[in-house]
């Protein structure tokens, strides 16, 4: 689907052979989906997407909801949406925050998802910035949450990038240590972020892929990626530059 606000979500211009065996299509986006602008993230069974963090602008009740209707009108078969620093809502008013993205869309919250033969972590935590919502002091408080994560994770979905992995933030590193430790812990597939809007792209670690899919309102396309969960291979197909793309 192509929306005017939202160009070139799919990355359509290259179309991996998947020979005879099932892979999995990622879609991925970040940050301002109530921007008009804005982009979403879907995780599905032929074309996987995945949102990483600030579905929303202000992060009030009222947000979700359209928010939500666009995702669900996207042609994935399944939508995992992770909360980041901007989604206020989902922690003073989570159960009414739920209720408005409505079915069809899997939010993750220190929870996991199966989906196309990987299974998903989504963790909304980020380290301490401006007093924002699901913000912890680096150190303990945020190492707690990351050891969460499980054993055998095939995709993680985070807001936030681990250090040395699309984490630049005038000329600085911002990524959170624990994070990566976590990381390397599981050993997952596919790390997707984004939340650092001008250090967006595709990495890897040996055998672990990260992609800071950040599209800042509208202002960078989406991320394109192919996974093979027989192999656990990923390959990208669409990057956009790291610079916000206009």
């Amino acid at each position: 689907r192509r929306d005017r606000h939202c160009p070139a979500l799919l990355p359509g211009e290259v179309r991996p052979d998947r020979g005879a065996r099932r892979r999995a299509e990622v879609v991925a986006l970040g940050e301002r989906l109530a921007d008009p602008r804005g982009q979403v993230v879907a995780v599905g069974a032929q074309q996987p997407g995945s949102q990483a963090g600030d579905l929303l602008r202000q992060g009030t009740l009222d947000e979700p909801r359209p928010v939500a209707a666009w995702i669900r009108a996207l042609p994935h078969s399944t939508k995992i949406v992770v909360a980041g620093n901007s989604d206020w809502c989902f922690v003073r008013e989570r159960a009414a925050a739920l209720r408005e993205l409505g079915d069809g869309v899997v939010y993750l919250e220190d929870s996991a998802a199966a989906v196309a033969g990987l299974r998903f972590w989504g963790s909304p935590w980020q380290p301490e910035y401006n007093a924002l919502a699901f913000n912890l002091p680096r150190g303990a408080p945020l190492a707690e949450k990351w050891a969460l994560v499980p054993d055998g994770t095939g995709g993680l979905v985070t807001p936030g990038p681990p250090p040395g992995f699309g984490d630049r933030a005038l000329s600085r590193s911002c990524g959170c240590d624990d994070l990566l430790v976590a990381v390397r812990r599981v050993r997952p597939a596919l790390h997707l972020f984004g939340h650092v809007h001008g250090d967006g792209g595709f990495f890897r670690d040996g055998r672990i892929a990260f992609a800071n899919a950040t599209t800042w309102a509208g202002e960078r396309r989406a991320t394109g990626l192919d996974v093979d969960p027989a192999t656990r291979g990923v390959t990208a197909i669409s990057v956009p530059p790291p610079e916000r793309s206009r």
